[in-house]
């Protein structure tokens, strides 16, 4: 289970305020990506709160309102539409996210930890962490909120194109989706800088 041991590790290095940043959404071929920035209060602890992907959509969602409704707890998350990763491709929007939901919090962090690789042009002091969303609290926390909030946007896509089955797969590239994809063509939310979305074009 994550825990704090990361975030006392920087605060010990003089960094009092650590935010930890994650993103959901780099890999799917519609949709955008999204990230969030969250300051977890001193002492925090959770029995549930993991890296997102290791919760069921249910506890995501409870674990997500309890991260919300928790006026101790400071988060912002930022969103990078479809057309955005195609004008300046999927890593640079991760980072423009990030960058995003991390100068958009309410209180001044120190510095951030971020899950993954270092982040070029970050507007702040950053540490990267491999695999942080399975270590660190924050990060954790910015994962579920990153992942709750893109879910909640591919449920509205549903509805406005249902033909894609957008609320099974959220944009990634299941089978149904790319059946869809070669039976309908792109809809405006695809990623057509990715390969499967523009040979669909194509044809």
């Amino acid at each position: 289970m994550p825990n704090l041991s990361h975030e006392r590790e920087l605060q010990q290095q003089g960094f009092p305020i650590v935010a930890g940043i994650d993103e959901a959404g780099r890999g799917p071929l519609a949709g955008p990506v999204v990230a969030a920035a969250v300051i977890l209060p001193e002492g925090f602890a959770h029995d549930v709160l993991n890296d997102s992907k290791r919760l069921s959509p249910k506890k995501r969602e409870e674990v997500f309102s309890e991260l919300i409704d928790n006026k101790l707890v400071v988060s912002c998350f930022s969103v990078i539409d479809a057309r955005e990763i195609d004008r300046i491709n999927i890593l640079r929007a991760t980072w423009k996210a990030m960058a995003e939901s991390y100068a958009g919090l309410t209180r001044a962090a120190d510095i951030a930890l971020i899950d993954g690789k270092p982040v070029k042009d970050f507007p702040g002091q950053h540490k990267a962490l491999v695999k942080g969303d399975s270590l660190s609290l924050s990060i954790a926390a910015a994962s579920v909120i990153a992942k709750v909030e893109r879910d909640r946007l591919m449920l509205d896509y549903a509805e406005k194109y249902p033909e894609y089955g957008f609320e099974r797969h959220k944009g990634y590239g299941t089978k149904l989706h790319l059946e869809a994809l070669a039976k309908h063509g792109p809809c405006p939310i695809h990623r057509r800088s990715f390969s499967p979305v523009a040979e669909a074009e194509r044809k």
